[in-house]
């Protein structure tokens, strides 16, 4: 069944999904409330799921993995795993990551399910990892919680769907090759780095 969103109709997922990938990227001002997800989704019964359970067994000083909780208590489905981009080093900045981060990651995913970006039906039968990155000046900042969330909410969501749908496809990497200049490596070759 196809669902219409924004004009274009949107394919039902159908089938296993055993493997997809999507980032995206959700600015606001001030810079520090950027949010940047990288994701990866996929069957519990296969790669996705057995690199969740790993992930999960082998912890790492810093770069602790844990569930998108809505609250203590209340796990969403799919089932999602954060994992930090950034070495966490202070208290401060893991209250912020499994706080205000990880209920905003929740509450993405659990739009994404709601869009239908992802199959209600095959909610319990996915897993996704979410490379999460917060940037390491919130320490060091009067943080506007809710503008985290927000960023974090929206980036998680698009990266599901940029991932579902195969964001960006093929023809279009390929014809915007030359017209997408990476931000920082422009900022090197200005000389503003």
């Amino acid at each position: 069944m196809a669902k219409k969103r924004g004009g274009k109709v949107k394919k039902a997922v159908t089938g296993r999904i055993i493997l997809r990938t999507g980032e995206a990227l959700v600015e606001a001002e001030p810079a520090w409330s950027a949010a940047e997800p990288e994701v990866v989704i996929g069957e519990l019964d296969g790669p996705v799921g057995y690199a969740i359970a790993n992930l999960l067994g082998n912890q790492v000083k810093g770069h602790s993995r844990v569930f998108a909780i809505l609250n203590c208590d209340v796990q969403v489905r799919p089932t999602t795993l954060m994992v930090s981009k950034v070495t966490v080093r202070s208290t401060k900045y893991t209250n912020i990551l499994m706080g205000t981060v990880q209920a905003a990651i929740a509450n993405g995913v659990l739009d994404a399910v709601r869009s239908g970006d992802i199959p209600k039906k095959k909610a319990n039968d996915l897993g996704i990892i979410v490379s999460v990155w917060l940037d390491p000046s919130v320490v060091d900042q009067k943080i506007d919680h809710e503008i985290l969330f927000r960023t974090n909410r929206e980036a998680t969501a698009k990266a599901i769907r940029k991932a579902m749908n195969h964001e960006p496809n093929i023809d279009w990497l390929l014809e915007n090759q030359d017209k997408v200049t990476h931000c920082f490596h422009q900022m090197a070759v200005d000389g503003s780095l």
